[in-house]
C-alpha cells in the first residue's frame, strides 16, 4: 500500500491575512513542505516582510495588498496571483477581524465591518479563486478559517460568532457544489492560539482563566498546532475529506 505525501512542491498557495498571526504561521508551514505562497494582506509592507520570510525558506513568494470585502480588490488580487504563478492550487481563506461589544451595543457599522470581512470576504475570495480552480481543471484545496466560535456561542461576540457560523455553512455549500471539479473545501476552526497578536490578551490572568477553564486540555494552542492541520487539509492526505469543519480547540466544543 502506497500512502500519500504531504509534499506540496510545485503547488501555489494563497493565504489571506497571511502577514501575521495564524495566517503567517500557516504560510510558513506550507512553504516548509514545498509550496510557493502568495501573501495577501491589507498592509502591503507587512505582507512584503512576510513574503521575505517565505523566500528565506527557499520558496517563491509575493505580497499583494487586498481588501477582501471589495469585489474589485479581490479580482485584482486573484488576477495578480495567476499572472505571477500561472495557477492556484491552494487557498487558505484566513483574513478576519473582530469588534467586541455586547449585542445591544453593536452598531450597524460594527456589524457590517465584521460580516463584510469575516463572511462576505471569505465568500468573495473563495468564489473568485474557485472560478480559477474550475478553469484549471486540476482540482484544488480550499480552507476557510472560521473559529470554534462558529459552533459555540460567546458573549460580546454577536457579529463574530454569526460570521464564523456562516463560514462553517458556506464551506458545506461550496464543498457540495465543487466536488464535481475535484476541489476539496474544508473549514479550520481554531480556539485561542498563542500569537504575537494575542499575547497581551492571554497574559491577562483574568481573561486567561475562563479560557483555560473551558478547554479540556487546559492550555492555549500554538501556531504549530493549527498550522499542522492546515497542511493536512492542503495535501493529498485529505483527498477524501470535504465539507468538514476541523476543530483545533483543545476539546472546547466537546463540552
Amino acid at each position: 500500500m502506497k500512502f500519500p505525501s504531504a509534499d506540496l512542491t510545485g503547488k501555489v498557495a494563497i493565504v489571506t491575512g497571511g502577514s501575521k498571526g495564524i495566517g503567517l504561521g500557516i504560510a510558513q508551514a506550507l512553504a516548509q513542505v514545498g509550496a510557493d505562497v502568495v501573501i495577501v494582506s491589507r498592509n502591503l509592507s507587512e505582507g512584503e516582510q512576510a513574503a521575505k520570510e517565505i523566500q528565506a525558506l527557499g520558496r517563491k513568494s509575493i505580497a499583494i495588498s487586498c481588501d477582501v470585502s471589495s469585489v474589485s480588490s479581490v479580482d485584482n488580487m486573484v488576477q495578480t496571483a495567476v499572472n505571477a504563478f500561472g495557477k492556484i492550487d491552494i487557498l487558505v481563506n484566513n483574513a478576519g477581524m473582530n469588534i467586541r461589544k455586547l449585542a445591544v451595543d453593536v452598531e450597524e457599522a460594527d456589524w457590517d465591518k465584521v460580516i463584510g470581512t469575516d463572511l462576505k470576504g471569505v465568500f468573495l475570495v473563495a468564489q473568485r479563486v474557485g472560478k480559477e480552480m474550475i478553469k484549471q481543471q486540476s482540482g484544488g484545496k480550499v480552507i476557510n478559517v472560521a473559529s470554534v466560535m462558529g459552533v459555540i456561542g460567546m458573549p460580546w461576540l454577536a457579529a463574530y460568532c454569526s460570521s464564523k457560523g456562516g463560514v462553517v455553512q458556506l464551506t458545506k455549500v461550496l464543498a457540495l457544489e465543487w466536488a464535481q471539479y475535484n476541489i476539496n473545501v474544508n473549514c479550520l476552526a481554531p480556539a485561542y492560539i498563542r500569537t504575537p497578536m494575542t499575547e497581551g490578551w492571554l497574559n491577562d490572568e483574568a481573561r486567561l482563566k475562563p479560557i483555560l477553564d473551558s478547554t479540556p486540555l487546559g492550555r492555549i494552542g500554538t501556531l504549530e498546532e493549527v498550522a499542522g492541520p492546515a497542511v493536512f487539509l492542503s495535501s493529498d492526505w485529505s483527498n477524501y475529506v470535504t465539507g468538514h469543519t476541523l476543530l483545533v480547540d483543545g476539546g472546547w466544543a466537546a463540552r
